[in-house]
């Protein structure tokens, strides 16, 4: 089953085919951050903010997860690609 991006019970992002993809596309959102529990783990680890969340959901009958996570790929080559050629200033 492909995954998502929710806040509360709206879907955010469109589905991707494993939810491993999903936080991929919210790190580089910016959603994610490192925080640290009271429990015995040493190192913080990553939580997505606010009341975001992914979780399963079935794919829009038009749209393919996979092809969604091919264009997410391509957009994040393309990026760093211009990140490459124009450094910040």
């Amino acid at each position: 089953m492909p995954y998502a991006l929710f806040c509360n019970e709206a879907r955010l992002s469109n589905a991707y085919p494993t939810e491993a993809d999903v936080w991929k596309l919210a790190r580089k959102s910016g959603l994610v951050v490192e925080a640290v529990s009271e429990d015995d783990r040493p190192a913080p680890r990553p939580i997505l903010e606010n009341d975001y969340e992914i979780r399963p959901c079935p794919a829009d009958p038009m749209e393919d997860p996979v092809r969604n996570q091919a264009e997410a790929e391509r957009e994040a080559a393309r990026s760093l690609q211009w990140d490459t050629l124009v450094p910040d200033a």
